[in-house]
């Protein structure tokens, strides 16, 4: 009987991942890990356990050997959290992981870091490139790969996996892709950049086979990137959209600075309204190019590019749109 543990895993990725290897068979048994309740908590191959790894973690929940572990727990929302959080929760929380996957004996971990390491990505950008991080998300995350790696390499047998996803977009999830829907279906877009900019998004389905795929090979430690292989520009997503809903939304383009104070205003106003920020509209303009290359060196076969990726969508979660 396999079984893993999820720490963060009742947060978006880990809620999905959990669903996948239970209904893939990949493993019987998912201990989930996390300050937050799992919505999954009544399914019957989950165990769900209280646990902030910004403290040390005891043993006594896991009652099974467990042989894979994902270490999805991370502040990650940037803006909304003070500088020392990431620290506190991205460093601390890989070092006491770590630690208490020592203690189980359990010898593969598959870490969730990010795109934030590599800096600004003003060209495209794959995993051979200098990473310089500048924020303390990046710094924070970048920090806790090398006390990954570093655990990993203390033992022969032990593995780690590391995956630098960019925005992860899907069903449920009322992230940067379904705002930009919604706002196309409402006919119009506004954006502060020429539609030219560049943006690399990753979907869910796509990111967890690509985890497994990594999981499935021989290397003691793999660190690579996941969003889609074409990195398309904002206006042809756009484009896409419209293709696929049938709609006609158009991209408005509006001058930074009004967009920025709009941005204050609201935030003022209504500081938990989702998604609305000054610096938010900020990232907006800020290309980002990531390119999966050691995945397609490895032959991994990307299902979705952004057109099948909303079929896939509608599909499966019709009243998301």
């Amino acid at each position: 009987m396999a079984t893993c543990l999820i720490f963060g895993g009742s947060g978006y990725i880990g809620n999905k991942m959990a669903e996948y290897v239970l209904e893939n068979k990949i493993f019987s048994t998912v201990y989930i890990a996390d300050v937050d309740e799992s919505a999954l908590i009544t399914n019957q191959s989950v165990i769900f356990s209280r646990i902030d790894v910004r403290n040390a973690i005891a043993t006594g929940f896991v009652k099974h050997p467990v042989d894979w572990i994902f270490n999805f727990a991370a502040v990650h929302r940037e803006p909304g959290h003070e500088s020392q959080e990431y620290f506190e929760t991205n460093i601390k929380g890989a070092e006491h992981v770590c630690a208490f996957a020592e203690k189980i004996g359990c010898i593969n971990i598959f870490f969730t870091s990010s795109i934030a390491p590599y800096g600004p990505t003003l060209k495209p950008t794959d995993e051979y490139a200098l990473t310089q991080p500048n924020t303390p998300y990046g710094i924070s995350k970048l920090a806790a790969e090398y006390i990954h790696k570093n655990w990993c390499n203390l033992e022969k047998a032990r593995r780690v996996v590391i995956v630098r996803p960019g925005v992860i977009y899907g069903p449920g999830d009322p992230g940067n892709i379904l705002r930009m829907i919604k706002a196309v279906k409402k006919g119009y877009f506004l954006l502060p950049v020429a539609p030219s900019i560049k943006k690399s998004y990753g979907y869910i389905y796509g990111l967890l086979e690509s985890m497994v795929f990594m999981m499935n090979q021989s290397e003691k430690i793999l660190t690579y990137n996941y969003v889609e292989r074409e990195t398309e520009s904002l206006g042809d997503l756009i484009k896409i959209i419209n293709a696929e809903l049938g709609t006609n939304g158009k991209i408005i383009r509006f001058p930074m600075v009004l967009l920025k104070v709009a941005a204050a205003i609201l935030y003022k106003i209504k500081p938990n309204l989702n998604g609305i920020h000054p610096d938010r509209v900020k990232k907006v303009a800020r290309p980002t190019h990531i390119v999966p290359k050691v995945l397609a060196q490895k032959g991994f076969v990307f299902n979705y590019d952004f057109s099948k990726s909303l079929r896939h969508w509608k599909a499966i979660a019709p009243n998301d749109f």
